[in-house]
């Protein structure tokens, strides 16, 4: 049930981005070479914007990795812990703050700790749709709270049935992939 480790240092997805980037590159340079270069600084200032996230993310991540024990990440959230674990992840996940940047290193963490597929999936959901905090700093402020609630209400009770879902999915393909592959 955990995810496999990389074999070497460029795995399929750095290869897909890797060459959606340089089409994109291309694109912009067969445009104007003033467009690629735009491009690239736009890439950066992007990057100086979102670096103390990422970093705080995998810091996290791995305070996390030293600070709670695989054995009780299993206990509280792994394959066994059936409803329980979705739950837990469920109030973890609408409460967890920070974006993406914190999320994902945080659910990769629980994914090789072993923590199990539903209870990931379900803290995935529950954060991005569930989240008091962006809904309190950017999405009540800018859309008001009728609309906010209007989304919110029947959202909060899905992160568990989607976990549920994912988590009979991920098993079916888990069995039908040979483990060498």
């Amino acid at each position: 049930m955990k995810p496999k480790e990389r074999r070497g240092v460029i795995d399929l997805s750095t290869w897909i981005l890797l060459s959606l980037t340089l089409v994109a590159l291309g694109v912009a340079f067969a445009r104007s070479p003033s467009l690629a270069a735009d491009g690239a600084v736009a890439g950066v200032k992007l990057l100086r914007n979102v670096a103390p996230e990422l970093l705080l993310g995998f810091l996290l991540a791995g305070l996390l990795e030293v600070l709670v024990s695989a054995s009780s990440m299993q206990h509280w959230l792994g394959a066994d812990t059936n409803a329980r674990g979705i739950l837990i992840a469920w109030a973890v996940g609408a409460l967890l703050p920070g974006g993406p940047y914190v999320l994902f290193p945080i659910a990769a963490q629980l994914f090789r700790a072993g923590v199990a597929p539903a209870a990931i999936i379900t803290l995935v959901t529950a954060k991005t749709l569930v989240s008091p905090i962006r809904m309190l700093t950017y999405e009540a402020p800018v859309l008001g709270w009728h609309m906010t609630l209007a989304r919110l209400l029947p959202a909060i009770f899905l992160p568990p049935l989607v976990g549920w879902a994912g988590g009979m999915i991920y098993r079916v393909l888990e069995s039908r992939v040979r483990p060498d592959l």
